[in-house]
């Protein structure tokens, strides 16, 4: 085949360290567009961000050229070092091991994005562990739960 052809979309869901509270309003916008920058300087696309304090939602088209796990590492170490050389919490800052990842067909997008956008509302009926569990369900990937999130020590 001459020419490559892809329309891969990806929700990627990833936690604070011990699922603190450590992201801030004051500089949220500015890691979005951080996370942002990482991505679209990978070659791919951001369709929408956003989350709480605790995790991050991030929705976008993904190119074939770089695996999801390289991504994902990029996102989560230059986020984090950038956090600390910033001194935006008062502790060392970091994410937690691993993320979730889930695929989806371009008519699911417009609803994907609308959720992100509304984490605020969705967290007022359930927590990111009864989120991420219901994702995991709905997906249909097996899991053993001990392995899902660290609780906050």
């Amino acid at each position: 085949m001459a020419n490559t052809y892809t329309q891969i979309h990806i929700h990627a869901v990833f936690a604070v360290q011990n699922r603190l509270s450590l992201i801030q309003k004051e500089w949220q916008d500015e890691l979005y567009k951080y996370i942002t920058g990482i991505i679209t300087n990978n070659g791919h696309k951001l369709l929408q961000i956003g989350g709480m304090p605790d995790h991050i939602h991030v929705l976008f088209g993904m190119r074939p050229t770089q695996s999801l796990s390289d991504l994902m590492q990029d996102i989560k170490g230059s986020s984090s070092l950038w956090i600390n050389k910033k001194r935006l919490v008062s502790s060392k800052f970091s994410w937690q091991e691993g993320y979730g990842a889930f695929s989806y067909g371009k008519s699911q997008i417009d609803r994907v994005v609308k959720y992100i956008e509304q984490q605020e509302k969705h967290h007022k009926k359930r927590n990111l562990e009864e989120e991420y569990l219901e994702l995991l369900k709905l997906f249909g990937i097996e899991f053993n739960e001990k392995y899902i999130l660290k609780n906050p020590e």
